[in-house]
């Protein structure tokens, strides 16, 4: 059974972000706004996800 892949996409600035969330955005690996970066679907990536979401478009991949 494998897991499903979210592709993780940046679409807005991280200017007047705190700095959990800027730190969550590092650790997912984004850096610009339009840089996307495909996690294997997990509570912990889901978390961070949680904090960033009014930063980040979320998509599920097959």
């Amino acid at each position: 059974m494998t897991m499903a892949k979210l592709k993780i996409t940046q679409v807005r600035s991280q200017i007047g972000t705190t700095a959990q969330q800027r730190k969550n955005l590092a650790a997912l690996g984004l850096r610009k706004i339009n840089q996307s970066v495909e996690h294997e679907d997990s509570v912990i990536i889901k978390g961070m996800i949680e904090r960033v979401k009014h930063l980040v478009k979320i998509e599920e991949v097959k």
